[in-house]
């Protein structure tokens, strides 16, 4: 039996012959991608690939070292088209981006939209990132916001995308992808939500506790604490608040903003009432226009995967890594019209006119399908 210092300085002398082929292949892969540069071929050859792989697996009889094969030349089929399409932005040849730079979002004279009514906390969102003077119209749903937008009737709208404690906001994430439409910012907002009543009631007096979903998952603790009380969803907190005001019964109660006690004449049963007293939502701002601001450090975009094939989320995923981006967040949502199908949601750190974001995004759009850039802008963390 060799010594093991033998068998390392063996296995040294294999890797670097291993390295010097490496180098070898990437400089065919270079010649590859000047022959695809003169003759406006895409990178991404899948059909070309898999017969490759499979190949290149049948050179080895055992079961596992064939699967180790296809593993090891799938990273260095990614690595090569990674090359390629650095080489292709280095002569001027990806596709130019539909988004256009700004200094600075103007707010002036701009119509903006929200869902509820008046104390609701898309309003507060809204304030806050326009400024308290900005002037909002209210809308029914979500989907009200979005067709104004798409249609032009608004320049703006706010919708919130997130909570610290619900998660997501599903169905606005559903319209990112059904509508074109532009995130050009967001908003963060602390959420109290307290008990509100019609003057005279009292906590043991409530039967029926109306808002929105979300604000009643945040709040199920303390509901569990009153078993009395059963949950009536609507579409909005404020919209709850409103509610109990005009039906004036003592029975009733509604859980949201405690402003929305001044605006409603409501009483104020119990205050901060959410499960997680650090409770924040995000709320996105989105337009018709595609633009990005100078100083944006947030992309979104979203795209979907084939769902029979191995390894899939894996390889889009290098394109991250290679480039030296940083994902901040990933979702996934079932895609319409399909069965077991998903659409996948990522936010990273960047900004679209990064050589970096570029490579990534160049390779993300010829490797997945329904690709779309959903906005590049400025976080709310650094906003603060």
């Amino acid at each position: 039996m060799k010594d093991l210092s033998e068998i390392r300085c063996d296995i040294d002398a294999i890797d670097r012959q291993i390295v010097s082929l490496y180098e070898q292949r990437m400089g065919l892969a270079a010649e590859v991608a000047e022959y695809k540069i003169a003759n406006h071929k895409n990178v991404y050859d899948k059909a070309r690939e898999d017969e490759k792989l499979k190949t290149l697996a049948q050179l080895v009889p055992d079961e596992f070292l064939k699967q180790g094969v296809v593993e090891l030349f799938e990273q260095i089929m990614s690595t090569s088209r990674k090359k390629q399409y650095q080489m292709l932005a280095e002569c001027g040849q990806l596709e130019p981006l539909e988004f256009r730079e700004l200094e600075k979002i103007d707010i002036r004279n701009k119509r903006i939209v929200f869902q509820g009514v008046e104390g609701a906390y898309a309003q507060m969102a809204m304030k806050q990132f326009f400024g308290e003077n900005c002037q909002g119209e209210a809308v029914v749903t979500w989907r009200d916001a979005m067709e104004a937008i798409q249609s032009g009737k608004v320049d703006y709208a706010v919708l919130p995308i997130e909570n610290s404690s619900a998660g997501i906001v599903a169905e606005n994430y559903d319209l990112l992808m059904e509508y074109d439409v532009t995130i050009v910012g967001e908003q963060i907002i602390k959420i109290d939500h307290a008990l509100l009543g019609v003057p005279g009631a009292r906590i043991e007096d409530i039967t029926e506790v109306y808002s929105h979903p979300q604000a009643l998952m945040q709040c199920a603790e303390y509901l569990d604490k009153h078993p009395k009380m059963e949950r009536k969803a609507l579409k909005n907190t404020a919209v709850a608040a409103q509610k109990v005001k005009t039906d004036g019964l003592c029975s009733q109660a509604a859980i949201a903003g405690v402003h929305n006690a001044n605006i409603y004449g409501l009483t104020v049963l119990d205050e901060c009432i959410q499960d997680n007293k650090e409770n924040e939502t995000r709320f996105i701002v989105v337009a018709k226009e595609k633009t990005y601001l100078k100083t944006a450090d947030k992309v979104s975009l979203c795209f979907a995967l084939p769902d029979d094939e191995a390894g899939a989320l894996y390889r889009i995923m290098s394109h991250f890594i290679f480039n030296g981006i940083n994902l901040t967040r990933i979702e996934s949502r079932p895609s319409k019209g399909g069965t077991w199908g998903y659409q996948f949601f990522i936010d990273f750190v960047g900004n679209l006119k990064q050589e970096s974001v570029v490579n990534a995004l160049r390779g993300l759009k010829e490797e997945t399908y329904s690709f779309k850039i959903l906005g590049n802008y400025q976080s709310c963390n650094r906003q603060r």
